[in-house]
């Protein structure tokens, strides 16, 4: 068994050896900080109406998570760190939590025909029913957002084991998916109350491939997308920080809209989509169509290294969107990008994609979906001084999302 009591931000990583760290050193000068990994700004939350230390969990529902959690484990380098299910007590639902440096997702199965979970896969398939955040005071924020119109769905109340007491409470967004308010400053267990450390399922890579969730983004039905960033503007004391609803973001065949809301620090950012009309069947009506209504498209994850990591996460099987060579060829292109830390043929060979603002450059690079419904999907992201989206890169991407769109039959 894994013997710690950390909190899931603070769980120890694998230890490396003199030759790990040489190598993790390598080109460090030219990666982006902790700091800067997420596009965040100096801010003091104190200051907000809502305010938020950062993100904490994301939980999903699956059919098998035993199963998923190998898969997470594997593919995508994280580490189990606590189970939680019917040797606790809880026998509705297996529950797997793994990390990976401030990453935390917890993968749950219903074990009961009737549990939620078993519920929930059979009408989405595997997906997000919980985005969690960390708050200084769950009361207080849930007090605000409720007075402000949000969805209530859980009021706060603790939960408590041997280790400590986790205040809670919950709130809705679009379709099934919840906003939970977490305060863990008063728990030193390995999770959440009724979670138990474990082991890894398999050895932990030496080095990890991702680092932070830098942002969570959600589809909705056409005519939603200005309802729900309301919502996060006046529940949460959001702003909306970028919009994207002209034509740089449209193909010959299909289009959308949307706009991103983050809080102050810009650490938490949901940008939310839209369908547009268009020729054909866009991405985000194929989303809507086989999840079976709104839900959480995709969740970008922020690394100080996305070759090592890409290169990585092929080799245990996970698939990656393709770019055109005649993306990397576009003389506008390279003229814009001007100099980014790696040779754009370096790129070019893994199919990330590089866009660039006034506040610097990013590279990008985004999966295939990860279950057998064409929905969620994850984005690998490392920024260096930009705040931005890769505006420049939907053409491309779009147009990739498309060619796999065909290959399914729903273009």
């Amino acid at each position: 068994m894994i013997k710690t009591t950390a909190r899931p931000g603070n769980a120890r990583e694998p230890e490396m050896n003199s030759e790990d760290e040489e190598a993790a050193m390598v080109d460090t000068a030219n990666r982006p900080s902790d700091a800067d990994l997420v596009g965040a700004v100096a801010h003091d939350i104190r200051e907000d109406a809502f305010p938020i230390k950062g993100w904490d969990h994301v939980r999903y529902y699956v059919g098998n998570a035993r199963q998923a959690a190998h898969y997470y484990s594997t593919a995508f380098g994280m580490t189990l760190f606590a189970y939680r299910g019917p040797e606790q007590g809880y026998r509705d639902h297996a529950e797997f939590a793994l990390k990976s440096g401030g990453v935390v997702f917890v993968l749950a199965g219903g074990i009961t025909a009737d549990a939620e979970a078993t519920r929930h896969y059979a009408a989405h398939g595997d997906g997000v029913i919980e985005v969690a955040l960390e708050v200084p005071d769950v009361d207080a924020n849930y007090k605000h957002a409720i007075e402000q119109g949000a969805i209530a769905i859980e009021e706060p109340h603790d939960l408590t084991d041997e280790h400590g007491t986790v205040r809670r409470a919950v709130i809705g967004t679009y379709g099934e998916t919840r906003n939970v308010l977490i305060d863990r400053s008063n728990y030193e267990g390995p999770f959440l109350p009724g979670f138990v450390a474990a082991e890894p399922m398999v050895a932990p890579p030496k080095k990890r491939f991702f680092q932070a969730i830098d942002h969570v983004v959600g589809n909705v039905e056409l005519g939603k997308m200005r309802e729900w960033v309301r919502y996060y503007e006046r529940v949460m004391g959001f702003t909306n920080i970028v919009e994207f609803v002209d034509d740089a973001i449209a193909t010959e065949y299909s289009a959308l809209m949307s706009k991103v809301v983050a809080n102050g620090s810009r650490k938490i950012k949901f940008p939310i989509n839209e369908p547009a009309e268009g020729k054909k069947k866009s991405q985000i009506d194929e989303y809507l169509e086989f999840y079976g209504g709104p839900g959480v498209q995709h969740i970008a994850l922020a690394t100080s290294d996305i070759l090592a990591a890409v290169d990585a996460m092929r080799e245990r099987g996970v698939e990656f969107l393709e770019a055109p060579d005649a993306y990397y060829e576009d003389p506008e292109l390279r003229e814009r990008i001007g100099e980014v830390r790696v040779p754009i043929e370096e790129l070019q060979a893994r199919r990330v994609l590089v866009d660039r603002d006034e506040d610097g450059y990013m590279l990008q690079i985004f999966t295939k979906p990860q279950q057998d419904r064409p929905t969620m999907f994850y984005e690998i992201i490392e920024r260096h001084g930009s705040l931005s989206f890769g505006k420049g890169n939907f053409k491309a991407l779009f147009e990739a999302l498309e060619k796999e769109q065909a290959k399914r039959g729903n273009l």
